[in-house]
Formats: C-alpha cells, sequence, structure tokens
C-alpha cells in the first residue's frame, strides 16, 4: 500500500573523516523515500529549486518514487553544510540556507489522497497537523521531530503529537521534550501525549519501540559498521524502513512492529557506509534479506 511523505527535498555539503562531498543529494524526505521504495509504494511531497535538476529527480523516480508532489519553485534548494570528527554521532553545522524550503506550504495533489500511510517528517508542527487534516482517510501516520520545534514551537507540536500514531524521534529529543532523564519515564510521558506507539533512536546503539498500552518495550540492536563513513539520513533512512515495512503488511500487528524495527536498523546500516544516499542506490532486496537475517541472529540465543 502507498504511503505518502512530507518534508524536505534537499542538497548538503559534507565533510567526515573518508572525505568531502560538495552538494549532494539529502534531506529527510529524500533518505526516507528511497529507503521505503524497497517495501512500497511512496509518494513525495516537497519544494525545490531551479537547481534541483531532471537527473536529481530521476534518482528517485528511477526507485519507482512518485514525485508529482515536489513543487519546483523559483531560487535555489535548501542546502544544508556540516561537518563530522572521529565521533560521528555529533555533527557540526556549518550552514543551513533554507532558500525556497523557507516558505513551504505542502500541496496535497489529488491523486495522493488514496495514500493508506503519512509519515510527517521533520517540518514545522504547523505544517505536519495541515497535511494531516488534508489527509483523514490514511490508515497509519508517523511523525518525526527536532530540539528546534520542541523549544520555540511547543504548543502546536503538542496539537500535531495527538495526531500522531507512531512518533519516532532521537534520546536527546525524547528527554527535551518530557523534561525526564529517564528513558522509560519520558517515554511513558510522550505516549500520555498522543502517540500510541513511540521509537526512540539510540544511534549507533539501536532503537527502542515502547507502546501505549504499558506492555514491555522492544529493543532492536544496531549492527556495529566497521567503517561508518557518514551518518547523515541514517534516522530518516531508519524511518524510510520502518514505516516502509508496515506499509507492506496486510495487518498491523505487535510482530510486524517489531520486525519493522529491524528493518528500519537494516536500512540505516546500510546508508552510513557510503556518503549521502549513494549505498541505497546500489542495494538490492536481496542484500536487505541477508542482513536482516543478521539482524535476527543478534538478538537470539541458539
Amino acid at each position: 500500500m502507498s504511503i505518502l511523505v512530507v518534508g524536505s527535498v534537499a542538497f548538503d555539503t559534507l565533510k567526515t573523516p573518508f572525505g568531502v562531498r560538495e552538494k549532494i543529494m539529502g534531506g529527510a524526505a529524500t533518505y526516507f523515500s528511497l529507503s521505503a521504495s524497497f517495501f512500497t509504494d511512496v509518494r513525495v511531497v516537497g519544494v525545490v529549486g531551479e537547481d534541483y535538476t531532471a537527473e536529481h529527480e530521476a534518482v528517485l523516480t528511477g526507485r519507482g518514487i512518485d514525485t508529482r508532489g515536489i513543487e519546483h519553485a523559483p531560487g535555489k534548494t535548501f542546502h544544508w553544510g556540516g561537518e563530522y570528527g572521529e565521533n560521528v554521532n555529533e555533527a557540526k553545522t556549518n550552514f543551513t540556507d533554507l532558500n525556497v524550503f523557507e516558505n513551504f506550504q505542502p500541496k496535497i495533489p489529488d491523486a495522493y489522497q488514496d495514500s493508506k500511510f503519512l509519515f510527517l517528517a521533520n517540518i514545522q508542527p504547523e505544517l505536519q497537523l495541515d497535511v494531516r487534516h488534508k489527509m483523514p482517510n490514511v490508515a497509519l501516520v508517523g511523525g518525526d521531530t527536532m530540539n528546534l520545534w520542541i523549544n520555540i514551537k511547543r504548543d502546536a507540536l503538542m496539537a500535531t503529537l495527538k495526531e500522531v500514531d507512531i512518533l519516532l524521534i532521537n534520546d536527546t529529543e525524547a528527554k527535551l521534550l518530557t523534561g525526564e532523564n529517564s528513558l522509560v519515564l519520558a517515554a511513558r510521558k510522550i505516549l500520555t501525549y498522543g502517540p500510541r506507539s513511540l521509537v526512540i533512536k539510540h544511534g549507533e546503539y539501536g532503537a527502542t519501540l515502547f507502546f501505549g498500552d504499558g506492555s514491555h518495550p522492544f529493543r532492536a540492536p544496531a549492527l556495529p559498521i566497521a567503517e561508518v563513513q557518514d551518518p547523515t539520513g541514517a534516522g530518516d533512512t531508519f524511518a524510510g524502513g520502518f514505516m516502509g515495512y508496515i506499509a507492506s503488511q496486510p495487518k498491523l500487528t505487535r510482530s510486524v512492529l517489531k520486525n519493522a524495527m529491524f528493518y528500519g536498523g537494516v536500512m540505516g546500516s546500510f546508508t552510513v557506509e557510503r556518503f549521502g544516499p549513494e549505498r541505497l542506490l546500489t542495494l538490492t532486496r536481496e542484500e536487505i534479506e541477508e542482513r536482516f537475517k543478521l539482524f535476527v541472529s543478534l538478538t537470539h540465543l541458539d
């Protein structure tokens, strides 16, 4: 079943201990859609500028992604520049040029109204809520946010969380959102805000799934990677694998959610092996299934 993602389509300029890349494809919606496309049909709503060429868009359409929802506006595409030192969990932002993304107002094509799943990537919470209201018939809504919106748009974010079924955030964001130092207490509090389930990502240490019914959480490991060349987009790739797998299943069950955690981890582990989305462009479903088996083996005793 089809999934609609609304978020940033961007360019990144990156520097890591493994090299430098200038103005390569990036943005939450880009990583999410490429990842989810291995599991289900994907549609994208975003905005790009005149520097985003047909060749760039062909990277998405080449994976079968529906890009009719990408608006082409006068000006330049959102461009982020950052670098990583030896600690790949921390990015230093060198510049953020919002460009056409600054005035982004999501426009949902009529053809997207039959989308069964919706993912609200990291954009202003008012925009997330507006998109949610424009898509009243979706079966499941996933969402993301960031420290900035927690700090300066808290009321709008809290209104949005009431409309989200599954929230995906990291440790720092969970603690900031709730004021709790314990992730368990933070998770319990977030689940009172509206989401039925919560995924807290721990970077290179995996992720934990918390259930709104109070049952025991589920922890998925991260695969040890010998060389992490670029962690940019790993969280969005995780979300794409997670939501994409859910959308590929006939029914949402606890087992499906657990498997989705593993597939999210699998997709994220591939992304960090190369710069930007490079690895996702050569990846095969066979490689995904092989690594899925490896993830499962990490959590089972023989």
